[in-house]
């Protein structure tokens, strides 16, 4: 079925193409570099190649139907392999031809015993890394199909990301824990573990440039980890209604773009120098007026009252009863976007200009369940529960500087 094309809309991200017609929704989706081209692989168990016609429509080019549900996709350009994950654990290896229109199939890997999460392909070591709903990273040959090594997590390993340079990988697992790994040959090393978030990781994006590590949780919070500089510090965001599917940062422009299940686009400003939200404190008693909390016996009978219950300034982080801390605000600064419980004298310190936002929102008009960018062209590709994959024009929203030569379409 051919792609409904749609006018440039001068706020916002402009949405170019709609790409109807899969029976399921569509996974995983790649942008083919240097040409109007997207690859996607869907629930209905088909992968395909969709470019882009004389006429402005897209039609598909490929068209393949698979043994099971396809799961994940990875497209690497400059050698032309396509690696499909499936619902049973299998990766599937094609090439395509220069031209788009044909592919081979080249081998299937067993690589996990269920649902396929992420795949990523590592032309040095000529590695294909996955991970699975079966809690455990893969790393197979290539060039022999065989197994490399594998470690195991105590929940689903939900996504991933790997640096070339330091064979580092990130896996972030649904127990909301994102683990560190040094990947070699046969074995690999735990490096670290990054606690923050309150649910399940849902994406993960690696900067290799700044050293960031972003990730998107179905707690609908996004965390920036700095692994690079400032060992430790992180930035909590907080401007999304529902759990982020998809994230990518523009190293040049500085921002940081997030989409969430409920459909919402953000562009966040990440040139500037945000706070760090603060620890929350533990106290048996309000560290502003000194009322005991509920669990707090001894002192309720000391003074004859009744225990309050705990709360927590999100700029200053103390433990504070709701008659302290009767006020809400945002802070931008700190990445709270809406509005959130500050104690009455954080309050008093925020300023008009403080409360002035940070990030940009975007309606895209459906359920947004994977997003990816081309960023040399500023393109934006997201499948939603709807069936559709639409392809957005984010120069509007985010600069038309991206890269070097760039030109508005």
């Amino acid at each position: 079925m051919a792609a409904e094309i749609h006018s440039r809309s001068p706020r916002g991200p402009a949405l170019l193409t709609k790409i109807p017609g899969h029976r399921e929704h569509v996974t995983s989706a790649s942008f083919i570099p240097r040409e109007d081209g997207v690859i996607t692989a869907c629930e209905d168990r088909t992968l395909r190649v969709w470019l882009k016609r004389d006429s402005g429509q897209y039609w598909p080019s490929i068209y393949h139907t698979l043994s099971a549900p396809c799961s994940a996709l990875r497209y690497h350009h400059d050698s032309r392999k396509i690696f499909v994950g499936q619902d049973n654990g299998a990766i599937v290896e094609f090439v395509i031809s220069d031209d788009f229109n044909k592919m081979n199939f080249v081998k299937t890997y067993p690589a996990h015993q269920s649902r396929v999460t992420e795949i990523i392909y590592s032309p040095g070591p000529e590695w294909v890394i996955s991970t699975g709903h079966d809690k455990f990273i893969t790393w197979m040959c290539t060039q022999s199909g065989s197994l490399v090594g594998r470690h195991s997590f105590t929940s689903w390993a939900s996504c991933l990301q790997y640096d070339e340079d330091t064979k580092y990988a990130f896996i972030g697992d649904f127990s909301g824990q994102i683990t560190l790994l040094k990947l070699e040959k046969g074995s690999c090393t735990v490096i670290s573990t990054l606690k923050g978030h309150e649910g399940s990781i849902s994406c993960l994006y690696w900067d290799p440039i700044q050293r960031f590590l972003f990730s998107g949780s179905f707690d609908h919070s996004i965390i920036l980890w700095d692994i690079g500089g400032r060992q430790g510090r992180t930035l909590i965001l907080q401007g999304h209604h529902e759990k982020v599917q998809g994230l990518c940062y523009l190293q040049l422009t500085r921002q940081l773009v997030s989409c969430s299940a409920d459909g919402c686009i953000c562009v966040w400003n990440m040139d500037i120098d945000r706070e760090e939200a603060p620890q929350w404190l533990e106290s048996d008693s309000c560290q502003k007026c000194s009322q005991p909390f509920f669990w707090n016996i001894k002192q309720m009978w000391d003074t004859k009252t009744v225990g309050l219950r705990q709360h927590h300034c999100r700029k200053c982080g103390q433990a504070v009863c709701g008659k302290c801390s009767t006020k809400r605000s945002t802070y931008p600064i700190m990445g709270f976007e809406f509005q959130v419980r500050v104690c009455d004298s954080c309050y008093e310190t925020i300023k008009d200009e403080d409360r002035t936002s940070l990030a940009t929102f975007h309606e895209a008009k459906h359920n947004i369940c994977y997003m990816t960018m081309d960023i040399s062209r500023g393109l934006m590709v997201t499948s939603g529960t709807d069936r559709l994959v639409k392809i957005w024009d984010m120069t509007p929203t985010v600069g038309c500087s991206l890269a070097t030569g760039f030109s508005p379409h």
